[in-house]
């Protein structure tokens, strides 16, 4: 997490097999959707960056850059699909193998999305599954917009809360850190 001119934090959540509306489509990025989601938390003014995967096969080549400086991991199934949710142990395990520390250092949420549709998975099995693997867990629907500001409040309050993440981001960008340093510019093509 950064500070930027003083005012707005960054916070980088990695999120795979969904893709929330809410937020402001940047572009595209190696086949990835790169959002942004403004957003104030206990007065401070919070800049989230979001790399959305859609749990899509294709985008795995990715590997360690794409979970570099996230400090929270969104991993989401659909309700109505239990073969999203027999999936997530291989998102989880991607994430303990390629996220600094083992994916130990990262807020990790469960979402079980499409709470709209006949469910297939209940929300007890889910959560008992989130409980065992230390996650936190929220149910949403895209589609009715229930529950999605509570995924981005729950992550973004676990990070801030979590003062060792605040240290452990890598620079996006030049800026402040929340310890008043500033940032070194590094000398990379930018890309990633």
């Amino acid at each position: 997490m950064s500070q930027t001119r003083g005012e707005i934090e960054g916070v980088t959540v990695h999120a795979s097999c969904c893709g929330y509306r809410l937020i402001k489509r940047l572009g595209d990025v190696s086949g990835v959707d790169f959002k942004v989601k403004m957003m104030q938390v206990d007065g401070k003014k919070i800049k989230m960056t979001i790399w959305d995967t859609a749990g899509q096969e294709r985008f795995r080549t990715l590997t360690s850059s794409y979970y570099r400086g996230a400090q929270g991991i969104v991993l989401v199934y659909d309700v109505a699909r239990r073969d999203t949710f027999e999936n997530l142990d291989l998102w989880l395990q991607e994430v303990e193998v390629y996220s600094p520390a083992g994916g130990r250092d990262v807020v990790k949420l469960l979402v079980g999305n499409k709470i709209d549709k006949e469910r297939v998975v209940s929300r007890r099995e889910a959560e008992d599954w989130a409980r065992s693997k230390g996650m936190l867990f929220v149910e949403s629907s895209a589609k009715t917009k229930i529950g999605i500001q509570q995924v981005f409040n729950e992550v973004v309050q676990k990070i801030l809360e979590n003062p060792a993440l605040l240290s452990n981001t890598a620079p996006r960008s030049r800026g402040r850190k929340l310890d008043g340093k500033a940032e070194k510019s590094g000398g990379g093509s930018g890309c990633c």
